[in-house]
Order: structure tokens, then sequence, then C-alpha cells
């Protein structure tokens, strides 16, 4: 196994100054959305995302679900890019999330929720794209250049930055006082080490992870990094337990994650047939 570092494990390392410097700097932008969506009093909200994107957009539905009684859905971005139809949308929130902002599809469905009436929040990590100008709102999740094809400080960053939005729609001083607290946590994450489970994965064909309700959106996020990462088979199924901490375990999991795809003898930043952007139509 290489000892040279990374982009990925160096992006690892980033994300609890990632996590602090969006909590400072778009501070004033979450305020100010939260206080829109609360104006706005949404019946639902939508989701549009694809990826690890997605993945944070299936955490967000199970937080907002569970602590503001939302129903949340998410909308095929092809539903306008692909098939153009023209959802009706009065009445709720749209969270459209992409780490460039710049794929056409998710542009396009964030443009055609606004036309349908939705109040829509772009959550992105590049200020001035795209999908940013396309939303009433635009969230810059400030994770910071990333290097690595694999999401990691991104994906942390748009839950977080999600979380954060819904407290401030809520008024949920609670909750912001625990996103405070998330930089310590990640740090404390990020020096486990699970390199020990690397034996017991070396024959297996295919991994199962498990999770349920916000954690359900963790086991997919694994599932893809396995397969992104380290050329193995992982799918997540929905299960009654690893319910508790599931964001601070991913933290943990992507070191682990990273460690083992160069235990294999892989890249884990220049995974085989991926892009940084996917521009998908």
């Amino acid at each position: 196994m290489s000892a040279t570092k990374t982009h990925m494990r160096r992006e690892i390392e980033e994300i609890p100054e990632a996590t602090a410097r969006l909590l400072d700097g778009s501070a004033a932008v979450l305020t100010e959305a939260g206080r829109g969506i609360r104006e706005r009093d949404p019946h639902f909200i939508v989701t549009v995302a694809r990826g690890s994107s997605d993945h944070a957009a299936t955490f967000m539905k199970y937080a907002v679900e569970l602590t503001a009684g939302l129903a949340v859905a998410s909308v095929g971005p092809s539903i306008a890019s692909i098939y153009g139809a023209k959802l009706k949308l009065g009445g709720s929130a749209c969270l459209a999330i992409s780490q460039s902002g710049k794929s056409p599809d998710i542009v396009a469905m964030a443009q055609a929720a606004r036309a349908g009436g939705s109040l829509t929040v772009a959550i992105t990590n590049t200020a001035d794209s795209p999908l940013a100008r396309a939303c009433d709102y635009a969230i810059d999740i400030l994770a910071g250049p990333e290097r690595s094809v694999a999401a990691t400080k991104t994906f942390v960053n748009s839950a977080v930055a999600g979380l954060a939005l819904m407290a401030h729609s809520t008024g949920d001083d609670k909750l912001l006082a625990a996103l405070a607290r998330l930089p310590e946590h990640f740090r404390k994450a990020i020096a486990c080490d699970w390199m020990a489970l690397a034996g017991a994965l070396e024959t297996p064909k295919s991994l199962f992870i498990l999770g349920r309700g916000p954690s359900a959106a963790i086991a997919n996020e694994a599932a893809l990094k396995f397969k992104e990462t380290c050329a193995m088979h992982a799918e997540a199924y929905s299960a009654a337990e690893v319910m508790h901490g599931p964001l601070a375990l991913i933290v943990s999991f992507y070191g682990f994650v990273e460690a083992f795809a160069r235990h294999r003898g892989l890249d884990p930043d220049t995974p085989p047939n991926l892009r940084k952007v996917t521009e998908t139509i």
C-alpha cells in the first residue's frame, strides 16, 4: 500500500475545517434562506440531486420528516430535462444539491420547480454556478476544491448545510448548537482506524451495508464509495439497526475506504470510467 497521501485522504482530513468554514462563512445566507422557507410555510419539500448529492438529500429527507413534520420527496432530474414535464409545486420548497452546480439536468429541474411555484434553494460548492443562478437562494457549502473524483467533504458539507437550513427555518437552537460541535466530532472520527477490517473484506465478492432512517442514506453513500474506489460490489439495504451517529460514522468510514482502496493497489483519486462533473441531460 502506497504511503503517498492521496487527494481523497487530504480532503477527508479537511472535513472538520470545511464544516467549520461552512457554518461560519455561509451563516448569513443559511439564515436568510431558512427565513424564506419559514415565511413560505411549505406543505412539503422536494429534492433534486444525483450520486453522493442524492445521498445527502436522502439524509435530509429523514431529518426533515423526523424533526419538522414535512413530507419530503425526491424528484428525478430527467422529469424536466428529458420528458419536459411540468410539475405543480405550489406551496413547496425545493432543495437542489450539486457539487459543481453545472449538471444540466439538475439545473433544468431546479428551473422547472421554480416555474412550478416552488421556493428553490441551491446547495452547491460553486457559488457562481448555473444552479446557484437558477434558484431563489444559493448556499455555498464552502468545502473548497475537491480534486478526488469520489466526493467526501462535499457530501458531508451538503448534508450539514441542509441540516443548518432546516434548523434556521424551524428555529431549532438545539440543532444549531449541535451543528457547531460537529467539527470537533469529525476530528475524532477521522482519527479512527478501520483497517483491521481489511482482511475480512479480501475474500468476499459482495458487501451488504445496513441502514435505516437517516443512516439509510449513509449506507447508500458507503456502498457507492466501495464501488467507486475499491472496485468492490457493495449494496445498501434497509435494517432496523445502525441508527447511532450516522454522519460521524461516515466521516470515519471515508478514511477506511480510501486506505482500503490503496491496500488493493487502486488509486482512489481516479476511479475508472468516472469523472468529477457528470453532465447528464
